[in-house]
């Protein structure tokens, strides 16, 4: 987005104000008619700066108070390792309890989905292929965290207890446990992590602004005959979290 922008000129003077000290944690700002009257722009404006800067987690606003400043949001880490795989259950509600957050989804499946190209190509199946797609929205503590998309394909889950992965005996239990259950033993998982701008609709669902900086990781799990058995787009807000990878090195001689 182009940084002529009024409201996000406005956006960029508040924030090196508070960053100067101008306004300290529990400060109330001046209305949005006094900043929209300060820098000479409608008050509109003023409240789209000032919108941005909640959004950042730099202010808040309180219902019939006005906006003050509020307590930085942490930023916390996120460590993809193969000790996440090997807990059992759902690694996101291991990584959420391990920060002290309740970590729920909600989720939508849609069976007999033909795979697109790029999908087939990374499921090694053929364009077209019969698939279950899953769309999760995860939370910690009730504030978004990640998104995902998840496509596992029918020749390997159909006629299972486990082709819908939030439905069955293993509803939610993670994509390992899952296919172990069916007979088939995950061996690995490729990630590929690229940075990106959030869409309008990745926005709306993660409480950010449209454009902001996002960390999009291509997944795929592989079972021991090297056969892709899912794969999935995984979205993350990179103001709230970073990435890191934990990478096991074994003793010489092992």
């Amino acid at each position: 987005m182009p940084r002529e922008t009024p409201y996000l000129q406005i956006a960029d003077r508040l924030r090196e104000r508070l960053a100067a000290g101008e306004w300290v944690i529990g400060d109330r700002l001046p209305s949005r008619a006094a900043v929209a009257a300060e820098y000479g722009v409608g008050q509109s404006v003023a409240q789209r700066a000032m919108e941005r800067l909640i959004i950042e987690g730099l202010l808040e606003g309180r219902a019939g108070s006005g906006t003050y400043v509020r307590r930085p949001r942490e930023r916390l880490r996120m460590v993809r390792s193969q000790h996440r795989e090997m807990r059992g259950g759902s690694p996101f509600r291991a990584d959420m309890r391990e920060k002290g957050l309740a970590g729920t989804w909600e989720s939508r499946s849609a069976a007999r989905t033909p795979a697109p190209d790029h999908i087939a190509d990374r499921l090694a199946i053929a364009p077209g292929d019969p698939c279950v797609v899953t769309h999760y929205e995860f939370l910690g503590d009730g504030l978004p965290v990640q998104l995902s998309e998840s496509w596992e394909p029918m020749a390997v889950t159909g006629g299972t207890p486990v082709v819908l992965p939030e439905m069955g005996p293993l509803a939610g239990a993670g994509v390992v446990e899952r296919m172990r259950s069916i007979g088939v033993e995950v061996e690995a998982a490729l990630e590929v992590p690229r940075p990106s701008r959030a869409t309008q609709e990745q926005a709306n669902l993660l409480g950010i602004a449209v454009g902001d900086l996002v960390t999009v990781i291509e997944r795929t799990y592989c079972a021991t005959d090297g056969r892709p058995v899912e794969t999935a787009t995984i979205v993350v807000p990179d103001v709230r979290w970073e990435i890191a990878y934990w990478v096991p090195v074994k003793p010489a001689g092992e």
